[in-house]
């Protein structure tokens, strides 16, 4: 299973946005993009993404977004917008809701996250231009890891330091979303 965390600083965490403006609504568009190029080929979904979403916006941060892959997930960015705002309507003080087949939310922050996949003996990559670069690693370093890619306003400061496994997909710095394409594609090659 892939496993990717995907962290936005300014993503709402309510579910009153208007899914007509999505860039209004802490840059939504970017986080429902993430969703489809981290899950999704053309016409069908991934069998083998584990997908995090850490929103740390207005109103009630911070909110944990998870989705696994499961074949009932919509496919559209009007469709994901609807089940984004659904999932945060959902969310109990305390509790991890399954709202949709494969789709949770719970109050969690970036840092429990992580400290969460580290306890579980997970080795955690951070996306960084000046780490060690993904093709250079072996197809056996970079199974069962986690991927850490940051909005377009970066992780946070003081979480950045805690992280010793750096990679990077190039001197290009690319959109949050077409770099889960990027991985994908070179881990899909690797196990051909």
């Amino acid at each position: 299973m892939r496993e990717f965390i995907y962290y936005s600083e300014k993503a709402r965490t309510s579910g009153n946005f208007d899914a007509r403006e999505l860039m209004k609504a802490g840059r939504m568009d970017i986080v429902c993009n993430v969703i489809i190029q981290a899950l999704f080929l053309s016409n069908k979904l991934r069998d083998n993404v584990h997908l995090h979403l850490i929103f740390n916006g207005a109103p009630n941060p911070p909110m944990h977004l998870e989705f696994i892959s499961d074949k009932r997930l919509p496919i559209s960015k009007k469709d994901i917008a609807g089940l984004i705002k659904r999932m945060l309507y959902k969310c109990k003080q305390g509790k991890k809701t399954e709202v949709f087949p494969g789709c949770f939310i719970e109050k969690k922050s970036f840092s429990q996250l992580v400290l969460e996949l580290e306890k579980q003996g997970k080795t955690i990559f951070i996306l960084d231009e000046k780490g060690k670069n993904i093709r250079k690693l072996e197809y056996d370093e970079l199974k069962g890891c986690v991927f850490i890619i940051g909005d377009h306003e970066g992780l946070p400061k003081k979480e950045i330091k805690r992280f010793k496994e750096r990679i990077s997909i190039g001197k290009e710095i690319y959109f949050s979303s077409q770099t889960f394409i990027i991985i994908n594609n070179e881990l899909d090659l690797r196990e051909d």
